[in-house]
């Protein structure tokens, strides 16, 4: 552990800060030009629509390669090896649900939020309102991971001990956060996805080759270093069975984590509003096309890193770092070129989670405002002026909620956090928008029973399963891995309920609708021409 301290200390968080400072100055500069033409409620929320198909696909990989694509993913294949890496098989086979069955029909339908599609042939007001609570609840959960993330990495950078100073972290990551989406809207916020897509993708082939380069380019070389540092259980690393696979709950919650990972994607809100943000469904489904490629170019590179950690500095002193599993990118990053490099790299993961917690702030504050104030409350009589307002002081609470989360879940690896989100959105958006999309005769009952019922069977699973309490304690950390320590309340066997909620989602969809008679039949008809052809969907906003 001293090592460690030593190595860490040797980061220079002078170095750290100073290049933290540049990151957030530069962008903060962006977000205040950005901001200059947000004038309209389309501006705020969808960027006028104005963002080619390549811009968005960038920014698109941007908003999905979180903290838990960098640090977690990297970190979970450091210690477990094969298990680690399925996390990016997972989220990454998810976008082919996505382009095939949501993306463009849906950036024809919509106009602003996951709701407006819901809600397009249904009774407005109790579809727009449960669609804006799962866009929370869904975007609660996300946030949680990334709060979680910052604060590990500026611990681990900093040199900050104890649980005040880390919880002051996490409050600060919070506040810039909250200034991005307050100041850009939708534009400001999505030229931070493309300018840290950017840095992020760059800086990790850069590690890749660096590590590559250190075993001759020799993939097989690099697996077996990772095996022989890994001590007595170094050849688990190579096959499946190190994490999922030593009984049959395991394997049980190996296959339910894969199925909320898969189907999460396209429920995911603040990944389905970046359609709205170009002109046409063509540059949808081309944005996606572009996010697939270099979201899969990057999971690669995280194979690489993952292993490249558990060569070059070890799971035993991975486990004992600040921020756990999270801090391995980062500690190979100083292994590989000492401060300097860990300072760059450390800035692109906090540039990763500034941008992804200010797009999933910007959805969830807009789902509120656009579908419950505007559409519920007010009944749709309301001026775009006040609509944003209400979405900016709804991104102050979120923000704030978020800031009391992260602190509490900062102890757990942040793959497995979002994992988790994946679950809530797989259970409780998925299931009403292919019934909406597909199904002639769903409707508002139908869609109200999904997603409240997926919604809270995933919730209750979540909150007495043992991802929250009853996991053992690890005699290396001295902690349990559970949220909350040194209690036990948890019934549910498994650690992520996607097997679970999901099916019950789409069922309780499917028994809602026939129990009930009402059912539009142009709208349905209107709708199905819309989401196919296009014809009548929300056209760009020339400035």
């Amino acid at each position: 552990m001293s090592t460690l301290a030593a190595g860490v200390q040797g980061s220079d968080p002078a170095l750290n800060i100073t290049i933290f400072a540049v990151f957030v100055a530069i962008t903060l500069v962006i977000v205040f030009r950005a901001s200059r033409n947000t004038k309209t409620a389309s501006d705020y929320y969808a960027a006028g629509r104005a963002f080619t198909g390549p811009q968005n696909g960038i920014a698109i990989s941007g908003d999905y390669l979180s903290a838990a694509s960098f640090l977690g993913i990297a970190g979970a294949i450091a210690i477990n090896g094969y298990d680690g890496f399925l996390y990016s098989i997972g989220f990454l086979v998810a976008w082919l649900i996505a382009l095939l069955l949501v993306a463009e029909l849906l950036r024809n339908t919509g106009k602003f939020t996951m709701g407006d599609v819901l809600a397009f042939r249904m009774k407005q007001r109790p579809v727009r309102a449960a669609a804006a609570i799962s866009t929370l609840a869904v975007s609660f959960f996300y946030l949680l991971a990334q709060m979680a993330g910052a604060g590990g990495l500026v611990n681990l950078l900093l040199g900050i001990e104890g649980s005040l100073g880390q919880d002051l972290v996490i409050a600060v990551v919070g506040v810039i956060m909250i200034l991005y989406v307050l100041i850009g809207g939708m534009k400001g916020t999505t030229w931070v996805q493309i300018i840290k897509a950017v840095l992020l993708i760059a800086g990790a082939f850069a590690m890749t080759l660096w590590v590559l380069g250190k075993y001759g380019f020799n993939l097989s070389s690099l697996f077996q270093a990772a095996v022989d540092k890994g001590g007595q259980n170094g050849e688990a690393l190579l096959g499946p069975g190190k994490q999922y696979g030593k009984t049959g709950t395991t394997k049980l919650d190996f296959l339910s984590l894969g199925i909320a990972l898969v189907l999460g994607t396209a429920g995911l809100p603040h990944v389905l509003m970046r359609f709205y943000t170009v002109p046409t469904a063509k540059d949808a489904r081309r944005s996606v096309v572009w996010a697939i490629a270099l979201i899969g170019i990057f999971y690669l590179f995280t194979l690489v890193l993952g292993y490249g950690a558990g060569a070059l500095v070890g799971p035993d002193v991975i486990a004992k770092a600040p921020g756990t599993t999270n801090s391995a990118a980062p500690l190979l990053a100083l292994e590989l070129g000492g401060p300097v490099l860990l300072g760059f790299i450390a800035a692109v993961a906090f540039a990763t989670i500034l941008a992804v917690v200010a797009g999933l702030t910007i959805t969830a504050s807009a789902s509120f405002a656009h579908d419950v104030y505007a559409n519920v409350l007010k009944k749709g009589k309301t001026d775009a002026d006040s609509e944003v307002r209400v979405a900016r002081i709804t991104a102050l609470v979120i923000g704030a909620v978020a800031i009391f989360g992260g602190i509490l879940a900062k102890n757990q690896n942040v793959a497995f956090l979002v994992a988790l989100a994946f679950a809530v959105a797989a259970s409780a958006n998925l299931p009403t928008i292919l019934y909406s999309l597909f199904w002639k005769r769903f409707n508002t009952q139908g869609a109200l029973w999904s997603i409240y019922g997926g919604l809270a069977v995933c919730v209750l699973l979540i909150v007495f399963s043992p991802a929250v309490s009853g996991k053992p304690v690890d005699p290396k950390t001295g902690k349990s891995a559970s949220m909350i320590q040194g209690v036990d309340f948890h019934w549910f066997p498994l650690d992520n309920p996607g097997i679970v909620s999901i099916p019950v989602a789409f069922f309780l969809g499917w028994l809602g609708t026939v129990l009930s008679k009402e059912h539009n039949q142009k709208k349905y008809a209107e709708m199905e021409v819309r989401s196919l052809t296009g014809v009548g969907a929300e056209k760009a906003v020339k400035h």
